[in-house]
């Protein structure tokens, strides 16, 4: 899978991901940070990423895929650079700036990484004055969603003062492998790679036979719905880019569930994005009949694997309910969908469709993506699924760099390709929730409409949700019947027998037994408890 992201890089697209992150200076010692002061930093912690002084060689016609060495002319200042916003300096020209430095492609013959430093920031929304950020690149082939959070904790630390790392930094440069070496190796695995196929193909059978079993049981079924329709974000794409995104308290997406307690985050998550969709379409008079797709990435990394470098991951396809307007009906559709795909997943083994990728060619990788871009077929053939949505938890706390705080996660950018035109990243940090989106500018050249049409999506989901809170709480709670007292039985007469006279002959008395009473049922109703 990481060669596939090297298979796929263009010009107009080029395979990385990346972040915008907020600093605020306040905390670090002197509340204020020097560029001189970032670079020490880093220096002082790069020994706990294998990603920062890592790079590929790639072997020559790509008959194997490329090796990750040490790199010798490893250079930190050529990694990280030093810019600022013009005046006014406000969110919509950072967000410009982040998606010029985001549609460059990265020098593939360096460590696949860069930082850039943005100061200026003096009217970004209600940020401090004093923030800078940092606009993140690194490729997609050196990590996925999660092993990028390992690269983030690398970099932080969980107090402004942390010390660096009191171990010796152990690390030493590689030779870079010539052309015979690197054909040599190639010819190796040449070899071993049929082994390697019959090895994934015995451990797929019983996948396979799991779905088979799925299918019949009724445990998931296969829906038109998976079947994604054709619209403007599915075709070629430029080398421009737009990035833009929203914020949202992460208790109000959380509280959003009240209107289907048993829906993830995640599945708000979509909903809003589906929501959104549905509204920025209509205002294009472009919004499918059928539902649009998603792809969404999930993360197969081990515990023991978390601090590997490269992709772990496998994914579903999450119809997002775009058909819908009702946002009840929006989120209940989602939710129905995502648990048929997730169990479907579960069926085929996730992990199993991550390994079957590790043994494809390199070559007909590389040639069938170079014939995808240049003959410009993502015009003609329809795309497994309309955008993509990927889920990344953030920090819980507080994280610095360089003793500054991080204020915000702003922005999560996310790599594009031909057939694929908009795709989002899913993202939490402290208290706060981000829809974050990136964008072929020629495809929506209209970020900030977009973005308006998530906010927009959010507010009427949570409109919904505090609807359905306060017709519970509205609700009176059933009274329970009063307790009915059973009526006293009066004592039987006891007769008094005269001492003069003769008692009389023993007469039986039948003492009358009381009506049976039918029993009363009372049903009292239960209020629905919204959790």
């Amino acid at each position: 899978m990481d060669s596939s992201f090297v298979a796929m890089e263009s010009p107009n697209s080029p395979m990385h991901i990346g972040s915008v992150l907020i600093y605020n200076p306040e905390t670090a010692p002197g509340g204020f940070v020097r560029f001189k002061d970032i670079l020490g930093f880093i220096e002082s912690r790069m020994q706990l990423s294998k990603t920062m002084r890592q790079r590929l060689v790639r072997v020559p016609f790509d008959l194997d895929y490329p090796y990750w060495i040490e790199d010798p002319d490893f250079d930190l200042e050529y990694h990280v650079r030093h810019v600022a916003l013009p005046k006014p300096g406000d969110w919509r020209q950072l967000c410009i700036q982040a998606a010029r430095i985001h549609a460059r492609p990265l020098d593939l013959n360096r460590p696949p990484w860069e930082f850039t430093v943005i100061e200026g920031l003096d009217n970004v929304r209600d940020y401090p004055p004093g923030c800078f950020a940092f606009v993140t690149k690194v490729h997609h082939a050196a990590i996925d969603g999660m092993s990028g959070i390992d690269l983030m904790e690398a970099l932080h630390t969980v107090t402004p003062s942390t010390a660096a790392p009191n171990t010796p930094d152990e690390w030493k440069p590689e030779k870079v492998p010539g052309p015979v070496e690197l054909l040599g190796k190639s010819y190796v695995n040449a070899i071993l790679n049929p082994f390697k196929q019959a090895q994934v193909a015995a451990q797929a059978v019983p996948g396979v036979a799991s779905a088979i079993k799925g299918l019949v049981t009724r445990e998931f079924k296969l829906s038109t719905d998976m079947v994604p329709p054709r619209t403007r974000f599915n075709r070629s794409i430029s080398a421009h880019r737009v990035v833009e995104g929203a914020s949202f308290p992460l208790a109000d997406v959380k509280a959003i569930r009240a209107l289907l307690p048993e829906a993830k985050v995640n599945d708000v998550a979509i909903a809003i994005i589906g929501g959104a969709l549905n509204k920025y379409l209509t205002a294009k008079g472009d919004l499918p009949k059928t539902t649009m797709t998603a792809m969404a990435p999930i993360s197969v990394r081990d515990k023991d694997e978390k601090g590997d470098m490269g992709n772990q991951v496998a994914a579903m396809v999450a119809p997002l309910g775009t058909h819908l307007s009702d946002p009840k009906e929006r989120l209940e559709y989602v939710f129905g969908q995502t648990s048929n795909s997730k169990a479907m997943t579960n069926a085929l083994g996730a992990r199993t469709m991550t390994e079957v990728s590790k043994i494809n060619p390199l070559l007909y990788m590389a040639l069938g993506a170079q014939l995808f871009s240049r003959v410009s077929i993502a015009h003609k053939l329809a795309m497994p699924f309309n955008t993509v949505v990927t889920n990344v938890p953030g920090p819980p706390v507080h994280i610095y760099s360089s003793g500054a705080r991080m204020e915000s996660m702003a922005l999560s950018l996310i790599c594009l390709t031909d057939g694929l035109g908009l795709a989002h990243v899913v993202q939490s940090y402290v208290d706060e929730a981000y829809i974050s989106f990136t964008a072929c500018r020629d495809i929506m050249p209209d970020p900030e409409f977009y973005s308006e049409c998530l906010q927009e999506s959010f507010e009427e989901l949570l409109a919904a949700a505090k609807a359905v809170d306060a017709k519970t709480a509205s609700k009176p709670a059933a009274a329970k019947p009063a307790a009915r007292k059973a009526p006293a039985r009066k004592a039987p007469a006891t007769k008094t027998i005269p001492a003069k006279k003769a008692a009389p002959a023993k007469t039986s008395t039948a003492r009358k037994k009381p009506a049976k009473r039918k029993p009363t049922t009372t049903i009292g109703r239960k209020s629905k408890e919204t959790k």
